[in-house]
């Protein structure tokens, strides 16, 4: 009961006309850092951070949370417009959000998207105020062995992730990923690898060059690859920019299940929002009757990646508040933020601040009410981005690819990149594989790099570690599982078996 009048407490406190007005314009630019090809919710709350020296405390928290939040839920606009995943988050809502945008249903895709993302973060933001002590307890117990396994999952999964593709497609394109992250020094000893003598790759292929490089120049090489450039159809009397409530109540088990993992996995510390929208995209192709429309324009699919994706804001912010340890890159940046602020995140922050957490509850609240404002009456806006002609956006596009990797770093090696990888992207693209396996790999293969030494210096090469433990052996039993279901054969069997009893109930 205190908690929820902390809660109600701290609404009241932050529903002033200033509050609101930092609201409206640092959500509305977050959602336009997101929408950018190239430009992070991490740098966008990094940059935005040293502009809030000044501010006061609550008023500067406020403005950050607002930039995430927005910044995430922004990189779906271009994901589903233009097949470039704004953030690494959002690398999932390309896969259905794309082709519904060909099909004409661009304005409905990001209604989806939109309630996808509003309700994730409000069901995180319950998961927040309620678990916070116990969940983050949970994350507490995960060692090198656990991430180790967690990494392996990922690589997993990435192989139903292939939108009709054979799924020995997906593993290769993933071990591709795991292949260009083991480029660079390594974690622990700094021990330069695979550099090709090299020295401006010493510290490893960026992220944002590969993403922006494999799913933005690539696309731009597709269309100029066709003979006739297919135009994104706009007009059309199924599109319409505001969600059915039937809708949402059909996938309301989808959008309930999304937020819950995108929320745990927010939790486990240094995952983040990526891992969060392929495991609820995962998991929701397992379990939905029209798997064979994931990957071709699923709403389904496109509304369980944007719910997952926003979830994990809420429950990266449980490990950054409760212990200092951060969810993902942007929460790591809202702890010095935090610290700046004269706030000190960790076990005594609940003592020290017992209202804190509430405070960010309601500054999130307030952040998804913005996002959902925005997104459903700007939606018509967005979509003009549709009329433009392949042959006047495509060279813009190019432009944005150059400029978002080069605005990261600064360094000229980071546009080569880009183009080294829409190269091979192009070529994976013709022999039919996907991209997302491959942004995956690059993702994960550091945590499975660093994890797995690590976990080999603490059991002193002992490997019993990696399985005797309980998460480590969870871990293991749900991955054997996957591969196994993945198999033709148990695939058929399981189909003829499942098929078999619909007829004799219907019988």
């Amino acid at each position: 009961m205190e908690g929820l009048q902390s809660f109600i407490a701290a609404i009241i406190t932050l529903a002033t006309p200033t509050a609101l007005f930092h609201v409206a314009w640092s959500t509305l630019l977050g959602i336009v850092v997101g929408s950018l090809p190239g430009l992070t919710a991490t740098m966008g709350v990094a940059l935005l951070t040293t502009l809030t020296y000044t501010m006061e405390r609550d008023t500067a928290i406020l403005v950050l949370i607002c930039m995430y939040v927005g910044a995430i839920y922004g990189g779906s606009r271009s994901a589903i417009l233009l097949n470039i995943p704004g953030t690494p988050a959002s690398a999932a809502t390309a896969l259905d959000g794309y082709p519904l945008a060909q099909q004409g249903k661009a304005g409905y895709a990001m209604a989806l998207a939109t309630s996808g993302s509003a309700l994730g973060t409000l069901i995180g933001i319950v998961m927040l105020v309620l678990l916070a002590p116990p969940l983050a307890e949970i994350a507490l117990d995960f060692g090198s062995f656990e991430f180790f396994w967690l990494a392996v999952f990922g690589i997993v999964i990435s192989g139903q992730l292939t939108g009709g593709v054979t799924p020995l497609k997906g593993y290769i394109a993933g071990l591709l990923g795991l292949m260009v992250a083991m480029i660079g020094a390594e974690g622990i000893h700094a021990h330069v690898r695979f550099n090709l003598g090299l020295h401006q790759v010493n510290g490893g292929i960026g992220l944002i060059p590969a993403m922006v490089g494999a799913f933005g120049f690539a696309e731009v090489l597709s269309v100029m690859w066709r003979a006739k450039p297919v135009l994104v159809k706009t007009e059309t009397t199924s599109d319409r920019v505001l969600p059915r409530i039937a809708d949402l109540l059909r996938y309301k088990f989808t959008i309930i299940r999304s937020g819950i993992i995108g929320t745990l996995v927010g939790i486990i510390p240094g995952v983040g929002e990526d891992i969060g929208a392929w495991a609820s995209y995962a998991a929701a192709k397992k379990t939905s009757p029209e798997r064979d429309q994931f990957g071709k324009g699923s709403q389904e699919g496109l509304t369980a990646a944007e719910t997952g994706n926003s979830a994990v804001v809420p429950g990266s912010l449980i490990p950054a508040l409760t212990l200092a340890v951060p969810g993902s890159a942007p929460a790591a940046v809202l702890i010095a933020a935090l610290f700046i602020h004269g706030i000190r995140p960790g076990p005594m922050i609940m003592i020290e601040q017992p209202t804190f957490i509430y405070s960010i509850a309601a500054m999130l609240v307030f952040a998804t009410i913005a996002i959902a404002i925005y997104g459903l009456s700007l939606t018509r806006l967005f979509i003009l981005v549709l009329k433009i002609p392949r042959e006047i956006l495509m060279p813009v596009v190019f432009t944005l690819c150059v400029i978002g990797p080069y605005a990261l770093t600064q360094r000229v090696f980071d546009i080569w990149v880009m183009v080294g990888f829409g190269l091979i992207g192009f070529l994976l693209r013709q022999m039919n594989y996907p991209m997302a396996p491959l942004v995956l790999g690059i993702i994960l293969g550091d945590l499975l790099d660093k994890s797995l030494r690590r976990g080999l210096i603490l059991s002193d090469g002992d490997l019993m570690p990696f399985i005797t433990r309980p998460i480590s052996a969870f871990f293991v039993i749900v991955i054997v599982t996957s591969i196994m279901l993945g198999l033709p054969p148990i695939r058929r069997a399981f189909a003829r078996i499942t098929g078999s009893g619909r007829k004799e109930g219907k019988s």
